[in-house]
């Protein structure tokens, strides 16, 4: 890399919500690049529970004003988006082995598609190695105490989905279980 080359970073998601596990990768990959840019993905073949405004705006407020640290919506092919912004790396974290080899597949495709863009994974810190968004929005789901695992931004508006009920209680992310087994 050029010597006055700044390093970019994309740490793409859906961000629904975004966790504590989240912030975290975001604050370190921010230790060892330039700039992280957060890209909120739009185009999702989840069912997210937040608008696509309302998952930037999240987090937005839960970063706050660090100045190496950019949250934008995107769309699209993510290659195409970190060619765009001017990146050299997109940012991934990885929680246990069950993530490694979907990232793996997706870290193969994105080299295929843009030789030039290196993907680096972080490990998540020990403590978030359990949460993920569809786990938080379960637990949150049935009243559960997520408190902590969440910024207080985001907690608040899990609060106004679930217990001010402008969506129904449940799982909706998670399907039921029947005698024990998960039905699908």
């Amino acid at each position: 890399m050029e010597k006055d080359k700044k390093c970019i970073a994309v740490y793409p998601g859906t961000f629904d919500p975004l966790t504590n596990g989240h912030l975290s990768l975001i604050r370190r990959g921010s230790e060892i690049f330039d700039t992280v840019i957060v890209a909120v993905a739009d185009n999702t073949p989840k069912a997210p529970l937040f608008t696509h405004e309302e998952r930037v705006t999240m987090a937005r407020e839960a970063i706050g004003d660090a100045p190496d640290i950019i949250v934008e919506p995107f769309s699209g092919l993510l290659v195409d988006y970190v060619v765009r912004r001017g990146a050299d790396v997109i940012l991934r974290g990885l929680r246990a082995v069950s993530d490694f080899e979907y990232e793996f597949q997706l870290a193969l495709m994105n080299r295929r598609l843009r030789r030039e863009i290196q993907t680096v994974f972080l490990m998540t810190d020990y403590q978030w190695l359990y949460i993920s968004s569809t786990i938080v929005k379960a637990a949150a789901s049935h009243g559960g105490d997520v408190n902590g695992l969440v910024p207080d931004n985001v907690l608040r508006r899990l609060r106004e989905k679930y217990d001010l009920g402008e969506v129904r209680q449940g799982t909706p992310c998670l399907a039921p279980s029947v005698g024990g087994f998960r039905v699908s």
